[in-house]
């Protein structure tokens, strides 16, 4: 089963590139980052504390969180519909009954080419960028228990956008209206939503993107005071939910639409 998922992922011709630039586009903004921080910092002018937390932000910033986002989100959600789009999904179901299994499969195919991908990803621009700052004494190294938490952050993101994709996929069963959906979940929502009430702030911290904005956060030096803040345990937490419950709402969708 998962030698058969595996082989219809990598069956979609435009996979390989899709992954392949958004990776290269990741290590451009890192890249590019680094540099602009190389070229304008002075050193002792300003708290160690927050050029650290700058020096990871240029690693993995705003910018490559989206793309990762995206385009994670956007293939989980093509994985399915891309099977209902053609009718695969039928022969498949009709040669493993077991239509959880199925979703399992899929799910564990995902989130280990997303895990891969984030790795290499990630961890190139992390490599690279802490590299160009080396020399201006900013630069972080992976075994530092700040860094690692930002690191381990950015590439499980990938996973969880993908898996949110996945379920929003086996619900809607349409490519561009499961894309659509999944933008809307992931980077929409978190956008509209502030932490001026509890009840607001709660729902941003339980959003896959805010869950990630946390994580990324190694000091709170610098931040506008919040009465509701996030927490580091609520954030990984968020992204095990979320995982999670993706999962089963796409395997509750096939079991019951396609029974």
């Amino acid at each position: 089963m998962l030698a058969a998922e595996w082989i219809k992922f990598w069956s979609l011709r435009s996979v390989p590139w899709v992954l392949g630039l958004s990776a290269l586009a990741i290590v451009a903004a890192g890249l590019k980052s680094a540099l602009y921080t190389r070229d304008h910092y002075t050193p002792g002018e300003d708290d160690p504390v927050m050029m650290a937390q700058v020096a990871l932000n240029n690693a993995f910033g705003a910018a490559s969180a989206d793309i990762l986002m995206l385009v994670a989100g956007g293939l989980g959600a093509l994985v399915v519909t891309g099977e209902y789009a053609t009718g695969l999904i039928r022969t498949t179901l009709a040669a493993v009954p077991d239509r959880r299994a199925v979703l399992a499969a899929k799910a564990c195919v995902l989130a280990a080419v997303l895990s891969g991908y984030g790795v290499l990803a990630v961890g190139a621009s992390f490599g690279i960028s802490q590299a160009v700052l080396s020399g201006t004494g900013i630069g972080q190294s992976v075994t530092d228990p700040a860094a690692l938490r930002y690191v381990a952050a950015a590439v499980l993101f990938g996973p969880v956008c993908a898996l949110v994709g996945l379920g929003l996929g086996a619900l809607i069963r349409h490519s561009a209206g499961a894309v659509v959906g999944t933008v809307v979940v992931l980077f929409f929502i978190p956008s509209l939503v502030t932490e001026r009430y509890r009840w607001s702030a709660d729902l941003l911290h339980a959003l896959p993107l805010s869950a990630w904005q946390r994580l990324a956060r190694t000091t709170l030096t610098g931040l506008r005071p919040s009465e509701y803040p996030a927490t580091v345990t609520g954030a990984w937490t968020t992204y095990a939910v979320w995982a999670l419950a993706s999962v089963a709402v796409a395997a509750a969708a096939v079991h019951r639409r396609d029974h």
